[in-house]
């Protein structure tokens, strides 16, 4: 199996997913794509070839960051008899009598076989609150990343001409390096997840973090309230800036999740996290 993220974390970089679709099947191996960052509002990722799709439905799906949850989608297209590389799917299971997934329900074995086998031996069974947060979040999907996108194309103007911005990376900027993938594969747009760097490397970006109020600093993403997290000083806090490097992260990196509030809250929100980098950057040249 061949799996990969649609849009990835914390880089943003755009899998193509017919082309990677097309090498898995000619190995005669099924395409699982997590599709968390877009939701189904902005890709179809069965319709460009996926096989199995994942989604973390506490992000946008749910939208409150209230609930934790996942599903898993099959296309039903894959066939698991095709080869001897699926023996869990293909060969008499002894915990189901000797069921064999695959003959008993052909294309849709993977979806079958995680039901019977991970909910009975590993309970992963949602709670009656979790469901019921996260089904009333989808209800809103389709308003909340229309004004996701709308706040995330504000925001995008806003740091690429910002003095105290480094750098700024989102698929929609011309500039990226997947921005061709994605117009094809995120018509829409390519989500509400900005990374930006802030003059002044690793201090001033814990300085930006500490000054904004609005922004929730929060390793989450998707909510409906904006939130940041400085990853050289949080999450890859134990990586020094060569390994970050190559875990395609950078020291003045913000990873930015855009809320639904008011923009010019958020851009002012920000400006008081600039001016506090711009002070520290001040200080530490005396």
């Amino acid at each position: 199996m061949i799996f990969g993220e649609i849009i990835g974390n914390p880089g943003l970089e755009v899998m193509d997913v017919p082309k990677v679709a097309d090498i898995a099947h000619k190995a005669g191996i099924p395409l699982m794509v997590d599709c968390t960052f877009n939701t189904p509002y902005l890709c179809r990722a069965l319709d460009f070839g996926a096989d199995i799709v994942v989604h973390s439905l506490t992000k946008w799906m749910c939208g409150h960051g209230t609930s934790m949850g996942g599903i898993i989608v099959e296309g039903g297209k894959f066939d698991w008899q095709q080869n001897d590389k699926f023996p869990t799917m293909t060969e008499p299971y002894p915990g189901y009598h000797g069921l064999s997934f695959s003959e008993e329900f052909g294309p849709v074995a993977f979806t079958m076989r995680a039901r019977a086998e991970g909910m009975r031996d590993m309970g992963p069974c949602m709670s009656p609150t979790n469901a019921f947060n996260i089904l009333q979040g989808i209800e809103t999907l389709s308003v909340r990343m229309d004004k996701h996108l709308s706040n995330a194309k504000s925001m995008l103007e806003y740091l690429s001409n910002h003095d105290g911005v480094a750098w700024v990376s989102h698929p929609d900027l011309p500039d990226h390096p997947d921005h061709e993938v994605a117009k094809k594969m995120l018509p829409k747009g390519a989500g509400s997840m900005i990374a930006f760097g802030v003059k002044g490397g690793r201090i001033a970006g814990e300085a930006f973090i500490n000054a904004v109020k609005l922004a929730s600093n929060l390793a989450n993403v998707g909510d409906s309230k904006t939130l940041v997290i400085h990853p050289a000083s949080t999450t890859h806090a134990q990586m020094d800036g060569e390994t970050m490097k190559h875990a395609g992260l950078t020291e003045d990196m913000i990873r930015f999740s855009v809320g639904i509030e008011d923009v010019q809250d958020i851009m002012n929100d920000f400006d008081n996290g600039f001016r506090a980098a711009k002070r520290l950057q001040l200080k530490a040249a005396e």
